[in-house]
């Protein structure tokens, strides 16, 4: 076959590398998010989306609208605390919630109507991106999830397809239906023997890679990603030793909001992002975080690196049945598991 043509197969085997290390670093937040909260995160996809489109509208000048949505969620959060101060009779600690609240939500708006328009070099935009884009993670979990905690996977899973609906509606009103691209952080090529590679692809498989190490090294080495290890592994368990289901929610989602971010940061220049283009992109780490069962964080990102590999192998010789090969590809696994794992009633967990 033509794929397999030395001239050929190292450039697709480096494009499914480049695009499955950012589906990896997806995966790695679904399983996180559902291992941690059960919550199966169906709007992943749309932090990549606000990360790409936030960067974007910063390059050309303008205040994104991703500043709305988290001044608008930040005081859905303030009111619904605030609220929960009063019935405990705590009227200076709701005061205290609203006024800092308003006082952090000034400071942000203060801060982009500032920044924005003076088109400040990119590794401030990429800051603020991220400033702008992680506090929907934690504000998301707070206004949706958090009030649905002991509620069944079932309708954790319905509040997250809505979900995606809604970023999906909001990100086309603050964002229009073009598509942007962001431009390289890196340009030029790098020549590996036979192969030429853009240096922004290489730069996109270092970062996913030293993200990952950092994961690991979140996750073994501090104190709050073991608290978080050990509510995946034991809710309950964990919830009597102190550590609280609520902190590590708003700690997860932060995490996969920020990854969210990088990653849409890390694709922008190579894919043109529109409003809707979450939900595929989410899906393909969707997949590879089903390979790994939703519980081991090696086997989703090798499952993500695979679901990489076939897309650019059939977008090149089967382009128009890509999204159909990948996609099949869960089939088989989802069939293997059902066979394979006990059923365990979800009140046992």
């Amino acid at each position: 076959m033509q794929i397999f043509d030395p001239s050929i197969f190292p450039i697709l085997a480096a494009d499914g590398l480049t695009n499955g290390a950012v589906y990896a670093l997806l995966s790695l937040s679904l399983v996180l998010v559902f291992a941690v909260t059960r919550v199966i995160f169906v709007p992943l996809g749309e932090f990549v989306v606000f990360g790409t489109l936030t960067l974007a509208a910063l390059q050309l000048g303008r205040v994104p609208g991703t500043l709305t949505l988290v001044l608008i969620l930040l005081g859905l959060a303030a009111l619904m605390d605030a609220a929960g101060h009063l019935r405990r009779r705590q009227a200076g600690r709701a005061a205290l919630t609203l006024g800092g609240a308003l006082v952090l939500g000034g400071c942000a708006w203060a801060l982009t109507h500032w920044l924005a328009p003076l088109k400040p070099p990119l590794p401030v935009q990429v800051l603020l991106t991220l400033a702008l884009v992680a506090p929907l993670g934690p504000l998301l979990y707070r206004t949706v999830f958090q009030p649905l905690q002991n509620a069944t996977v079932l309708v954790l899973l319905i509040a997250s397809v809505a979900l995606h609906l809604v970023l999906t509606g909001v990100a086309l009103v603050f964002f229009g239906p073009e598509g942007s691209r962001t431009p390289p952080f890196a340009e030029g090529n790098v020549t590996l023997g036979q192969v030429t590679l853009s240096t922004q692809s290489l730069l996109v498989m270092l970062v996913s890679a030293l993200l990952m190490l950092a994961l690991y090294l979140f996750f073994e080495r501090t104190m709050p990603g073991k608290a978080l290890r050990a509510t995946a592994v034991n809710r309950l368990g964990a919830r009597l030793v102190g550590i609280s289901p609520s902190a590590a929610g708003t700690l997860t989602f932060t995490l996969a909001a920020l990854i969210g971010a990088l990653g849409g940061m890390l694709i922008g220049p190579s894919v043109a992002m529109t409003y809707d283009s979450g939900f595929l992109i989410g899906l393909k780490g969707f997949v590879g975080a089903i390979i790994g069962g939703l519980v081991s964080y090696p086997l989703a990102a090798a499952g993500a690196l695979l679901v990489g590999l076939i897309e650019s192998f059939a977008s090149f010789s089967l382009s128009g049945w890509k999204e159909v090969i990948v996609f099949t590809l869960i089939l088989p696994v989802l069939l293997w598991r059902s066979l394979a794992t006990r059923h365990t009633p979800e009140d046992e967990e």
